[in-house]
């Protein structure tokens, strides 16, 4: 199983190359960018995270001086501007009350108590606690999203009724602990359901069609 899981990582990184995922000028802005991308197009993400810089350095301390509102109608074009602003300013809380604002300090928290803290803030689910333990803290925690299991499933890696947490450690058995390899995997497998395995599937060209 390990070796049909690196295949289908070889034929889709021979199809699309590196996708050097996530696309940040800090781990800062990888964190904010996890947050935002919930439930929205990454090129809305980029928008709201250029308003943000447009006020100036994309810092927690900067972020902190923001009031909620003027932070939410900066963040609009990501989409549930509210409560994406609420959940940045639930971060921003935890950050400041814990940690003094210090996210090397967060991060210096073991992996399992670090998920934890994560998944403690309001908003804050599996997939984007680990999409910021794999990208912005460099921890080998495979992230899963709607296109894993959907490729997973449809080429019957996996069988149809599937959790997140059963997915996430089938994955890690089956692979080495690698961060790099991780974050390419994890990018190709979204990438590939975006271009092809949609809810209607579009096999016809797909890299995978023959696999």
């Amino acid at each position: 199983m390990s070796d049909r899981l690196l295949d289908i990582y070889r034929i889709l990184f021979d199809h699309y190359g590196p996708r050097e995922w996530w696309p940040a000028d800090t781990a800062f802005e990888v964190v904010v960018g996890t947050i935002l991308t919930q439930n929205t197009a990454w090129k809305n993400v980029e928008q709201a995270i250029a308003n943000l810089k447009s006020l100036g350095p994309l810092t927690p301390e900067a972020l902190i001086q923001l009031p909620e509102a003027a932070l939410s109608e900066t963040i609009r074009p990501a989409g549930y501007y509210r409560q994406k602003g609420k959940r940045l300013r639930n971060f921003l809380g935890m950050l400041f009350d814990r940690f003094d604002g210090r996210l090397d300090a967060l991060f210096e928290l073991p992996t399992e108590a670090l998920r934890e803290e994560l998944l403690s803030l309001s908003g804050i689910g599996p997939e984007t606690a680990d999409s910021i333990l794999l990208y912005a803290a460099g921890r080998p925690v495979f992230v899963i999203d709607t296109y894993t299991i959907r490729v997973l499933t449809r080429h019957e890696l996996l069988p149809e009724e599937t959790f997140y947490a059963e997915v996430q450690q089938w994955i890690t058995d089956h692979l080495p602990e690698d961060v790099s390899l991780f974050k390419e995997f994890h990018a190709l497998l979204v990438d590939v359901g975006k271009d092809f395995c949609s809810p209607r599937p579009k096999c016809q060209g797909c890299p995978l069609e023959g696999f």
